[in-house]
């Protein structure tokens, strides 16, 4: 197991170190700073051209980027169509349960009283309930560890860092989460899916010829 996961890690060096000196920069700002600061940061710093790319950005974290992923990868391996699927399971399954143990209300509910402060974007339905952690920004890191472990040029790790960044920022900029919830949906999003796939692409079964294939790629 120990192999295995200094494997995972190395495959993703890339996204990996970038990312936790990231995370450290973000684990000081949340100790430095109250919710309510953090949240009118970024609030307060909004444009119509930016209104456009982060309604478009967020969506690299919903369903349908999932299953978008899911098909292309099953036509060319099974292995890596298996690989994707079941770390957004895994990881889905870990939101899930934060979320209805914390049952944290979103900035809407939370800044109730102090609505007329908030810049909002035309258009976007905002949710109410269930804030921590973000389950977009748990997707979005899914898919980053899982294609930059997947890919050739190992490098892409950090441009597939970025986007994942980019949906995580989003759900701050369209008043669906606070800061702590893309934090901490960010680990649950990096660190279980490269467990998941220590554990997963460790077994023999994965390693065989039929599981190599995919739909359009029969031999």
């Amino acid at each position: 197991m120990n192999t295995r996961i200094t494997d995972v890690l190395h495959q993703i060096r890339f996204l990996f170190v970038p990312y936790l000196v990231i995370l450290i920069l973000c684990l000081i700002i949340k100790l430095t700073y109250t919710r309510e600061a953090i949240y009118f940061a970024v609030n307060k710093r909004h444009d119509l051209w930016a209104d456009v790319v982060f309604t478009y950005a967020t969506e690299l974290g919903a369903w349908m980027m999932v299953t978008s992923l899911a098909i292309i990868f099953l036509m060319f391996s099974y292995r890596k169509a298996l690989l994707l699927v079941t770390s957004f399971a895994f990881t889905g399954i870990l939101v899930q349960i934060a979320k209805n143990i914390f049952h944290a209300p979103r900035p809407k509910v939370y800044f109730a009283s102090e609505l007329s402060k908030i810049y909002f974007v035309k258009g976007i339905h905002i949710n109410m309930t269930n804030s921590f952690p973000s389950g977009h920004t748990v997707t979005a890191f899914t898919a980053a560890v899982v294609l930059a472990y997947l890919a050739i040029n190992k490098r892409l790790g950090f441009i597939y860092l970025l986007f994942a960044i980019g949906v995580g920022y989003s759900r701050m900029y369209l008043s669906q989460h606070f800061f702590e919830d893309v934090t901490a949906g960010s680990i649950i999003g990096t660190i279980g899916t490269i467990i998941w796939i220590t554990w997963l692409d460790g077994r023999p079964f994965m390693k065989s010829e039929r599981w190599s294939r995919g739909l359009l790629r029969r031999k």
